[in-house]
Parts: structure tokens; C-alpha cells; sequence
């Protein structure tokens, strides 16, 4: 290209690159397409899904990403590459903790991309059935949020239920404030989930100390009701938003930058090692002095990295409590099994929730 071109030339020289670049990207990814058909004539029937696999995938391609493209937006690219070339051995199913337009959804999506069937649920319990019942191949629920803490109804649906974690979200939670109106002037009500109202209590005490907030079951119901209601507004994500067609008034107003929600993807098939892994446990200490030194001590011994403690009531007896566990590392990795065989000649219960790539 002359450098004495006009910029109308210049850019015209440049889209035409642009064009044979997106030709060649075209022919690569459906080359990449073919060959994860072929790979799952061999497979022969066993789980389309690997996630140690993807994680390894995704991995990869941050670590020898070049740039400019940051590594949040090339891991985003190929999640939906992954996600539109495992739907050619088969679409997955996946239920979530619905409506659609949650937080919830959003995760799903940034787990398994867009490539696949979604089902919202009406609870937590919901998704849990619908893996256990064999409706759904997989199901994706929150288990802690770094701000509001724990999310009991998960963990105690983890104790009980025949599936296993195979793989982890962490989603930043960004609220943002939506409306049909155009002026903050004009709302006099405000509708939420409870938690969300909590997050963002500061600056809706500092910009709308006036006006009236509502507790509803859902982001997405709250962004259901502004829609339709004149002079309200709501709070949720920017997908609640694209759904019912509401204008952003505001963006990132929680009260902490830093606020993110844990999910975990539960199914029926155990995970191999991915080379950086998690391990989630539950168990519950003998009845007897020294009994919670005992159930530590493997991890300490084995030098097992515990990421997460966290007590719940066992619901068997008043003041029986059972304590939920994540370590560093895979259960078939050296170390942790056996620090895993030492717990379980300690420990009064202990279950093993799944071990599964660890989120970046």
C-alpha cells in the first residue's frame, strides 16, 4: 500500500485483508468443526462434554495469546467456538436457575456458550431433578457469592443428591439500573431481588433516597415489572435488559467492584484431572474432643491447599453440623488421595461432591 494513498484507499486496502482473513478463519473453524465430528464417531457414545479438556483448551490459548486481544475476550471467542463444534456431535441440555435474563443464565452461557439448549428453572431443587432425572445432561447453580456468603439451598442439595460437580463459573456480578423512562427523574420505583437491593444499597441511598424499593423473586421479574409499569425501574444484568427492552440508566452500581457469584455445574459423569483442579468434599467430625484437629490434619500432613470451609446443620440431630470443603487438586492426584483415605479413617461422613478444572 502507498503511503501517499488517500485514508479512503488505505482503509479499503485494509477491509479487503479484513475480508480474505474472515474467509480463511471461516474455512479453519468449520475444518475444526469436521474434526470434532470424527472425534466423537470414535468416542462411541461417551460424554460429548470434557471439561478437563476444555479447560485445557482455554487454557492454552490465553497463555500463548499474543494480543491485542485481551485474554477475557479470547477465552469468550472460543468458548463459543468449542460450544458451536460440540454441538455438532450433539446440543447439549442445560438447566439453570431461571427466568431468563438472570444472572443465572448469564452463567450458563459463559460455561458452555450459546450452542446449546437452555432450561430455566423455578428453583434450585428443579435443577437438581432435572440432572437426576436424566432430563437434562447438565445443570449450573450458584453456591456463594463473595458479598452475601454461602448459598445454603445449594449446599444442602449437594449433600444429598446423586449428581457431581464437574466444573465451576465465577461470574462477576455487575448490577446495572434499567427503566422505559429516559430521566432519573421520573422514577418512583425501584424493584430487585432482595440480594440485589443489598448490593447496591449505597448508591441508591446516595442517588435515589426517596424512592420506593421492592423485593421480588427475580432480577429478571423485576426487569419483567418495569416494563411494563410507568415511572419504575429495575436492577439486574444487561442481558434482563436486551430481554424487555429497557433502557440502561446506569451501569455497574453495586456497592463493591469486586462482587462475584460462585456457580457450580453438576452432572452425572466424573471428571479427569485437567492439570489445575478442584476437589469438593462434605464430611462431618466424630463426637468427641480433638475430633476437628483429627478431620485437618491429612490436609496439613499431605500439604493440601483448603480453599473453602464452611459449616452447615446436618439436619439429622440439633447442633449436628456438617462442614463442606474445597481443596486444591484433584482427588486422583497423589496428595489429595491420600490425604482422602486418611479423612475418610477420621471421619464420621464423608462425601466427595466432585473434582473438576479450577476457574480461572
Amino acid at each position: 500500500m502507498s503511503r501517499d494513498s488517500r485514508p479512503e484507499e488505505q482503509i479499503g486496502a485494509l477491509r479487503s485483508r479484513i475480508d480474505e482473513i474472515d474467509d480463511r478463519v471461516l474455512s479453519l473453524v468449520n475444518e475444526r468443526a469436521e474434526l470434532a465430528r470424527q472425534i466423537g464417531q470414535l468416542k462411541g457414545g461417551t460424554p460429548v462434554y470434557r471439561p478437563e479438556r476444555e479447560a485445557q483448551v482455554l487454557r492454552r490459548l490465553r497463555a500463548s495469546n499474543p494480543g491485542p486481544l485481551p485474554g477475557e475476550s479470547v477465552e469468550q471467542l472460543f468458548t463459543e467456538v468449542i460450544s458451536a463444534c460440540r454441538a455438532v456431535e450433539h446440543i447439549l441440555s442445560v438447566a439453570y436457575l431461571g427466568p431468563r435474563g438472570t444472572f443465572s443464565e448469564e452463567a450458563a452461557n459463559k460455561r458452555f456458550g450459546t450452542s446449546v439448549n437452555t432450561l430455566p428453572c423455578a428453583s434450585i431443587d428443579e435443577v437438581f431433578r432435572q440432572v437426576e432425572a436424566n432430563q437434562v445432561g447438565y445443570g449450573i447453580v450458584p453456591v456463594e457469592n463473595s458479598t452475601d456468603g454461602a448459598v445454603g439451598r445449594s449446599l444442602d442439595l449437594l449433600l444429598a443428591t446423586t449428581a457431581q460437580i464437574c466444573g465451576e463459573v465465577l461470574l462477576p456480578v455487575h448490577q446495572c439500573l434499567m427503566s422505559r423512562a429516559q430521566d432519573w427523574a421520573a422514577i418512583h420505583r425501584i424493584y430487585a431481588h432482595s440480594q440485589s437491593l443489598g448490593q447496591c444499597h449505597g448508591w441508591l441511598t446516595q442517588n435515589f433516597p426517596d424512592v420506593e424499593r421492592v423485593a421480588v423473586i427475580s432480577n429478571a421479574e423485576a426487569a419483567r415489572i418495569a416494563s411494563q409499569e410507568p415511572g419504575s425501574a429495575s436492577i439486574g444484568n444487561r442481558a434482563a435488559a436486551k430481554l424487555y427492552a429497557l433502557q440502561l440508566l446506569a451501569e455497574n452500581i453495586e456497592d463493591n467492584p469486586n462482587n462475584t457469584t460462585r456457580f457450580v455445574v453438576i452432572g452425572r459423569d466424573s471428571v479427569a484431572p485437567s492439570g489445575r483442579d478442584k476437589t469438593s468434599l462434605v464430611m462431618s467430625a466424630r463426637n468427641r474432643p480433638g475430633a476437628m484437629h483429627e478431620l485437618l490434619a491429612p490436609f496439613a500432613e499431605y500439604a493440601v491447599s483448603m480453599t473453602r470451609l464452611e459449616s452447615r446443620p446436618s439436619r439429622t440431630g440439633m447442633w449436628e453440623y456438617v462442614f463442606f470443603v474445597d481443596l486444591e487438586g484433584h482427588q486422583h492426584d497423589g496428595r489429595v488421595s491420600q490425604a482422602l483415605e486418611q479423612l475418610r479413617a477420621r471421619a464420621s461422613f464423608v462425601k466427595v461432591l466432585g473434582s473438576y478444572p479450577a476457574a480461572d
